[in-house]
């Protein structure tokens, strides 16, 4: 029986990043974990948030991959200060990805679920996109070569093995009967 697990990302808008999450998607089947993702595997009728949290009550580990999806090529960030001692900071070439890649991994924290995030190069890393928030190396990986190299790699293989024993931990947790001492 597969183990389900959350599968979070935005909606790919170039083909790496479709062949990238079909290619994640197939090694997660071959280790025996099912990718569970709202909208695209499981639909609800209730508010998103809602759905969000039912879904990820019935997994056991989540996934989120945070695709490059809003480009800046010149901004600032601060701008238009009128505060002492701040200046704006400038901005160039950064990619922003969906507001979704930082609410769904605070809610599986929060739910006590494995959570393991994936950062496309160029993604500002902010929020729970900086290195270390949720305890889990964060690693930033490229679509720029062959999707699949990234998923041969010795980075990948360590961090998807320490998740996968996390998440294997969370389905023996929840089979086992409360300890009364």
């Amino acid at each position: 029986m597969s183990i389900p697990v959350f599968l979070s990302y935005p909606r790919p808008h170039v083909s790496r990043q479709t062949k990238f999450i079909t290619s994640v998607q197939e090694y997660l089947r071959i280790r025996g974990l099912e990718p569970r993702t709202l909208g695209v595997t499981d639909y609800d009728m209730d508010s998103p948030l809602k759905a969000i949290r039912r879904l990820m009550l019935e997994s056991n580990g989540m996934i989120t991959i945070a695709f490059r999806r809003l480009h800046i090529s010149t901004g600032a960030s601060k701008y238009g200060t009128d505060m002492p001692d701040t200046t704006p900071t400038p901005v160039q070439d950064t990619w922003l990805t969906s507001p979704w890649c930082q609410i769904e991994p605070a809610m599986a924290y929060q739910l006590g679920l494995p959570v393991l995030v994936l950062r496309e190069k160029g993604v500002l890393a902010e929020g729970i996109l900086e290195k270390g928030i949720v305890g889990t190396y964060m690693p930033e990986f490229s679509l720029d070569d062959n999707p699949d190299m990234y998923l041969k790699s010795l980075e990948w293989s360590s961090l998807i093995g320490k998740w996968e024993g996390y998440v294997r931990s969370v389905v023996d947790t929840k089979g086992s009967p409360p300890k009364l001492y």
